[in-house]
């Protein structure tokens, strides 16, 4: 439970509703939530600055190596679909990785057409080096909950996830013919002014 003290440290909640029954407590868990989103955003530029690399190419990096793991053979086009960009920024990013080392081209076994991507030896020490004790440590916070708390974070953070993924919200609820207008300071969606951050 929140108490009044706790809540009176809690930042501007925006557009949330401060005076609804329960409010406290629910904004405080959204509040925890931004600080992980903030904290895990400074991990990520961090970790790209460690590595030299931008955020595109950590990605690749990283998702190469889970699959290598599973012993999934990726090319470019499932390196392309996995995110989201286009066949020509691909062979770019490709292109760096193998200028930089972390990534080798191979021919596919039953398609000499195709190539296979495979992460050098030294992007898997260097990716182990920078994220394993990170990755440790998360791994220890996790563990440290219940299995039955577990199972709330899961459904939450699920939950969460699917409420930021829509696309587009259901129209505002006004009086028929009046402007929409913005529940943080009444002012109409579209009157011109500065962007309130929704994270």
């Amino acid at each position: 439970m929140t108490t009044e003290a706790d809540s009176r440290e809690l930042p501007t909640p925006y557009w949330y509703d401060a005076q609804a029954a329960g409010a406290d407590d629910a904004i405080g868990v959204l509040e925890a939530l931004r600080r992980f989103r903030s904290a895990d955003k400074s991990m990520r530029q961090r970790t790209q600055d460690d590595m030299d690399m931008n955020e595109t190419d950590l990605a690749a990096l990283r998702f190469l190596i889970a699959e290598e793991k599973r012993e999934h053979e990726v090319g470019p086009t499932d390196l392309a679909h996995h995110l989201g960009i286009s066949t020509a920024a691909t062979t770019k990013l490709i292109k760096r990785l193998v200028a930089s080392g972390h990534l080798q081209r191979r021919p596919h076994p039953h398609d000499r057409r195709a190539q296979i991507l495979h992460p050098t030896p030294g992007a898997h020490d260097e990716v182990r080096a920078t994220l394993a004790a990170m990755h440790a440590r998360m791994m220890g916070v996790a563990d440290a909950f219940a299995p039955d708390e577990q199972l709330v974070v899961v459904r939450f953070l699920t939950a969460m996830a699917d409420a930021v993924a829509l696309v587009h919200d259901p129209e505002p609820v006004g009086t028929e013919g009046d402007a929409a207008t913005d529940p943080a300071t009444d002012a109409p969606l579209d009157a011109p002014g500065e962007a309130t951050s929704a994270s």
